[in-house]
This record gives C-alpha cells, sequence and structure tokens, in this order.
C-alpha cells in the first residue's frame, strides 16, 4: 500500500480504518459491561464458595500489600532519585505532574495518558521536546513498574492460597518473569492481569487462581497505571538532565 499511489489505496484504506474502529467500539462496549461481570459473577462465585471469612481477610491484606509496595516505590524510590539525580525538589516534580497522575488513575491506561504526560513534562517539568518525545512513548511501553510489583505480589499471593509452596527458585522466577511480562504487557486497562498467566504458569500454578483477584484489581489497575507514569515522567527528567550536561561540557574557567 505504501508503495502504491494514494488514490489507488485510498478506499482499501477506509475500510480498514472503518473496521479498527468498529473494533474499537467493541471493545469500549465490553470495558462498559466488564464491571457487572465481575460483580455479579466471579465475586458471587467467590463469595459462594468461600470456606470462611478467612478468605476475604487475605484478600484485603494483598490489596494493603500492593498498595503500600507502590507507595514506597514512588514517594520512596522515585523520590530519591529525583532529588539525588534529577537535581529537583520532589515535592516541586509531584506537584508537576499530578495532572498526568490522575488521568493514568482514571483511564488506567498509560497509552491513554501519554498526550497529558508530554505535556506535563513539556511545560510544568520543562523537559526538552526531543528527549520527552523520544523516552515517554518507550516508557509507557516498557516502563511498568507499578505492573512489574503487583504481578510479584499477586503470583505469591494466588501460590498461597492454592495451597502451592514455593521454593527460593520459584520465588526468584517469579521475580524475572514479571519483570519480562511487565514489559510485554499493553499499555491498557487490565493488560497487567493477563500477563500475569505467564507468571503462573513459570511455577507451576493454575492460572484459574487469577478470579481470586478480579474483585479488587481495577482499583490496583488504577493505582499502578498512576505508578507507571510517575516513573516514566523520573525517567525523562533524568534523561534531560544528562544529556543536556553532556552537550554542554563544563569549558576551563567555569565556576
Amino acid at each position: 500500500m505504501i508503495l502504491l499511489p494514494a488514490k489507488q489505496i485510498e478506499t482499501l484504506k477506509n475500510v480498514l480504518d472503518t473496521g479498527n474502529a468498529i473494533i474499537l467500539k467493541i471493545v469500549d462496549i465490553m470495558m462498559m459491561f466488564a464491571p457487572y461481570g465481575v460483580v455479579f459473577a466471579l465475586i458471587v462465585t467467590l463469595i459462594a464458595e468461600a470456606p470462611s471469612i478467612d478468605m476475604f481477610k487475605a484478600l484485603a491484606m494483598y490489596a494493603v500489600t500492593v498498595v503500600l509496595g507502590l507507595l514506597v516505590l514512588v514517594y520512596g524510590v522515585y523520590t530519591m532519585f529525583v532529588y539525588f539525580f534529577g537535581k529537583m525538589n520532589p515535592v516541586k516534580f509531584f506537584k508537576a505532574i499530578l495532572p498526568a497522575q490522575l488521568l493514568g488513575f482514571s483511564t488506567s491506561s498509560s497509552a491513554a495518558t501519554l498526550p497529558a504526560t508530554m505535556e506535563c513534562a513539556e511545560e510544568n517539568l520543562h523537559i526538552r521536546k526531543d528527549v520527552l518525545s523520544f523516552v515517554l512513548p518507550i516508557g509507557a511501553t516498557i516502563n511498568m513498574d507499578g505492573t512489574c510489583l503487583y504481578q510479584g505480589v499477586a503470583a505469591i499471593f494466588i501460590a498461597q492460597v492454592m495451597g502451592y509452596d514455593l521454593t527460593t527458585a520459584q520465588q526468584l522466577s517469579v521475580i524475572a518473569t514479571a519483570t519480562l511480562a511487565s514489559i510485554g504487557a499493553a499499555a491498557v486497562p487490565g493488560a497487567g492481569i493477563l500477563m500475569l498467566v505467564i507468571g503462573l504458569e513459570s511455577i507451576g500454578v493454575n492460572p484459574a487462581g487469577i478470579a481470586l483477584i478480579f474483585a479488587v484489581d481495577r482499583p490496583l489497575d488504577m493505582l499502578r497505571t498512576a505508578t507507571d507514569v510517575s516513573g516514566d515522567s523520573m525517567v525523562a527528567l533524568l534523561m534531560n538532565r544528562f544529556s543536556t550536561a553532556k552537550a554542554n561540557p563544563p569549558q576551563i574557567g567555569d565556576k
């Protein structure tokens, strides 16, 4: 199609564009009904089959563990990188990217949040356009720290609930698989839970156990997307600083 004149492929291009729009609308409709399916099917089944209230206590502890991990990652690890390597006040940094974080929280999609992330990086963090236009699109695809953390915790939780006794080698395998799976996960809502299947199969755990965490996955998905957006902005800040310093090395006689 690229090699042919535009007029010859215009009709086929319109057909493909229309088909793409139809598929996206079908996905939108499915996502609209997904929460009701989770509530009235998965959660009801979980309640009916739960042996005791201990299941819900374990699920609550799982959610709290993921949330605490994400908070430590964002306001602990990212803060140190911003302060020591980015040479920027962390409070100013998080205030600058707050609109992107809120949009990522509401959409649960790094790809959908990308325009807002780029706008915050350019206008609030004053990152060069050539840096943010390269770093942020790549980061939205492969830099998913929140998803990586979530998959590791989720895999261990599901294994424990289903009665699997994981060895140290299997736990290390979970870490490695979660890292690789987070890189390959699509920047769309719910992609992390699909990639969790790979992590569970790598340690011999039945992927059907994913149903155990469906009840709390949506809010956790929103939080880990906000974490991913924060990580992308942090990397862009560091790349902007180091690339600027390399492009303008200090001259002899500079103080």
